[in-house]
C-alpha cells in the first residue's frame, strides 16, 4: 500500500528531469522572444532614429540581459547555431537540442509578430511585405546590395565568431561572471559589421521569425540564413575542441551537476549570512 502511495505521489509530482527540460525550453522561448523583440523591434520601430549602431547595440543588450536572466536555467542559447556549437563541443545533452531549437523558433516568430502588431499602429500602418520587418537577405534584399556569396561568407564568419565567443566565455577556465558581457559585446560587434551586408542573422531563429510575416522573398532566401550560421557554429565547435580542449574532459552532465551544486552552495551561504558582501 505504501509503495502504491509513493508511486502515485511521484506521478502527481512528475518526473524531475522532465520538469527541468520543460523549464529549459520555456527559458529559451522567452530569451529568443526578447532577443527578437529588442533587436528586430529596434530596427523596425526606431531604426530611423538610432541608425545601424543603435540597432547593433539593441541586439547586444538584449542578449546580454538574457544571459543573466535565463542563463542559469538553460544556458541562454536563444540561437540554433549556438545550440549546435554547444552540442558538438560536448557542452549539452543531445536529448535537449531539438526542444531548444523548437522553443527558439517559436519564440522568434512570436517576437516578430508582436513587433509587427506594434508597427501597424504607425500613422498610415505598416506592411511587412513592403517594408521587410528587418528580414535578412542578399542581392536586392541586402541593405547595401551585397551578393549571395558575400552574404554566405559573412554569415559563416560572423556566426563562427559568436559561437567561439560563447564557447570560450563559458569555459571552466574563463573568468567567472563575465560571460554575459563578452557575448553581448561580440553580438554588438557582429551587427556593426553585418547589418550592411545581410541585416545580420547569425541566428536561424532570428531570420525565421520576421520572414514568416514578410512574404516570398525572405522565405525564398531563408535557406542561406539557416545553412551559413549552422556551418559557422559547427566550425567554431571544431576549433574549440581542437584548440581549447581541457586537459581533463568534463561531460555536459557532470558540468551541469557542478553548476547546480555551486548555485545551491551560494544560496545556502546567503541564507546563513556567510557570503562576503559584493
Amino acid at each position: 500500500m505504501d509503495a502504491s502511495r509513493d508511486r502515485a505521489a511521484l506521478a502527481r509530482a512528475g518526473n524531475p528531469r522532465n520538469n527541468d527540460a520543460v523549464r529549459k525550453y520555456v527559458a529559451e522561448f522567452i530569451g529568443t522572444f526578447v532577443l527578437v523583440l529588442g533587436g528586430v523591434g529596434a530596427a523596425v520601430l526606431a531604426g530611423d532614429h538610432i541608425g545601424f549602431q543603435g540597432v547593433a547595440l539593441a541586439f547586444g543588450l538584449s542578449l546580454l540581459a538574457m544571459v543573466y536572466v535565463i542563463g542559469p536555467i538553460s544556458g541562454c542559447h536563444v540561437n540554433p547555431a549556438v545550440t549546435l556549437g554547444l552540442l558538438l563541443s560536448g557542452k549539452m545533452e543531445g536529448k535537449d537540442a531539438v526542444g531548444y531549437v523548437v522553443a527558439q523558433c517559436v519564440g522568434a516568430i512570436l517576437g516578430a509578430g508582436v513587433v509587427l502588431l506594434i508597427a501597424k499602429g504607425m500613422p498610415g500602418g505598416y506592411s511587412a511585405v513592403t517594408e521587410g520587418l528587418a528580414t535578412n537577405g542578399y542581392g536586392a534584399a541586402s541593405p547595401d546590395g551585397f551578393n549571395m556569396g558575400a552574404a554566405f561568407l559573412t554569415e559563416v564568419a560572423l556566426t563562427f565568431l559568436l559561437v567561439l565567443t560563447v564557447l570560450g566565455a563559458t569555459d571552466a577556465r574563463a573568468p567567472v561572471g563575465f560571460a554575459g558581457l563578452a557575448i553581448g559585446l561580440v553580438l554588438t560587434l557582429i551587427h556593426l559589421v553585418g547589418i550592411p551586408v545581410t541585416n545580420t542573422s547569425v541566428n536561424p531563429a532570428r531570420s525565421l521569425g520576421p520572414a514568416v510575416f514578410a512574404g516570398s522573398v525572405p522565405m525564398g532566401q531563408l535557406w542561406l540564413f539557416i545553412v551559413a550560421p549552422l556551418l559557422g557554429g559547427a566550425t567554431a565547435a571544431a576549433v574549440y575542441r581542437t584548440v581549447f580542449r581541457p586537459a581533463v574532459p568534463i561531460s555536459a552532465e557532470e558540468a551541469e551537476r557542478a553548476l547546480r551544486r555551486e548555485r545551491e552552495a551560494r544560496i545556502a551561504d546567503e541564507r546563513a549570512g556567510t557570503r562576503a558582501p559584493v
